[in-house]
């Protein structure tokens, strides 16, 4: 399989690294379908986008009509011979239908029934964080929609596969409530992975294991570091305003922070505050009620099922130890 560049930050393109048990998951859906649509989860710049472009490539080398659709950043690609797809993709992107963001994630399931309709009888969906762009009170509907094209096409198929990615905690939950989606989480790269990665990296860089003790294997945070010099106080001083670790909240929420901090399950006591964890989640800080440590319930490699020097706990993990430390920084400044 021809593995696709991608760009880590302008001007630096690097070859898709790791992801064999993920794409191998991939190749899995492709032979029997997605009874239910696939919602993959996981921590912010993990590399979903990554395993879905690839996906995407991998699919098409598989004999499938691929549409694939990042609505946040107005991006796709068409992997089909009708030639409408990519036109009405283009379309939209380009904002002449309106709102762009959101049109372009609801043609992604509209353009696909067409393919069926044109006797397309392997056909695949990937939709790339399309529940900030539809917004979260949509998310269930649009699962919905897409279940609905795997249970009713309009013309019978060989193989469909649909898989959303979505890095909101939010959304895990009200996903959840309903039986319309298989749920399943994807962590950061592993640490031979994320060495491959690290090693397209060009110039002067700090020693691999420093490196990976602050990112823990997150793709996108190596970028930050990139285009930071380097400079962890930098990276760590943007997170803390992005995630919005104000003295009020730092102040109301000291005592079981601070035992987060040290061990992040201590959230899985049943006297954590579940408005403390609610927030977590919503800021995509922590992951809660983390998956078992078995490949079957993964995208990909699991994590470990504790790694203190990551922020990795049994049944909650910090989603990064850039994380930890942002909130770790924000309690000695309160």
């Amino acid at each position: 399989m021809k593995r696709i560049k991608l760009s880590l930050t302008p001007g630096l393109e690097v070859e898709f690294v790791d992801r064999e048990l993920a794409l191998k998951k991939m190749e899995e859906w492709a032979e029997r379908s997605t009874r239910l649509p696939k919602v993959v989860f996981g921590p912010e710049g993990c590399g979903k986008t990554a395993w879905l472009r690839q996906s995407a490539v991998l699919l098409r080398e598989l004999g499938f009509h691929v549409i694939y659709v990042d609505p946040l950043h107005r991006y796709f690609e068409a992997y089909t011979d009708v030639k409408e797809v990519a036109r009405r993709l283009a379309e939209a992107a380009a904002g002449v239908l309106g709102d762009a963001e959101a049109w372009l994630a609801t043609l992604a399931i509209d353009l696909t029934k067409l393919l069926i309709e044109r006797m397309k009888r392997r056909v695949a969906v990937l939709a790339d964080d399309v529940f900030q762009a539809i917004g979260l009170g949509e998310a269930a509907k649009y699962v919905k929609a897409l279940l609905g094209l795997i249970e009713y096409p309009p013309r019978s198929v060989d193989a469909i596969v649909a898989v959303v990615a979505t890095s909101e905690g939010v959304t895990r939950r009200e996903i959840g409530r309903h039986r319309w989606a298989d749920l399943l989480p994807m962590w950061n790269l592993p640490k031979e992975g994320f060495k491959k990665l690290y090693d397209q990296i060009p110039g002067d860089k700090p020693p691999f294991e420093e490196v990976w003790r602050v990112t823990g294997g997150n793709p996108h945070l190596l970028s930050e570091l990139y285009e930071a010099k380097w400079d962890v106080e930098e990276v760590l001083r943007r997170l803390m305003r992005r995630k919005e670790l104000t003295p009020d909240f730092v102040a109301r929420w000291r005592h079981w922070l601070e035992k987060a901090v040290e061990d992040p399950d201590a959230l899985w006591s049943p006297d954590a505050p579940r408005e403390l964890i609610d927030e977590l989640i919503a800021r995509n800080l922590v992951v809660y009620n983390i998956y078992e440590r078995d490949p079957r319930f993964w995208i990909g490699e699991e994590p470990p099922e504790r790694d203190p020097e990551l922020g990795i706990g049994k049944d909650i993990a910090w989603q990064t130890p850039l994380h930890r430390e942002a909130v770790r920084k924000a309690l000695e400044g309160a």
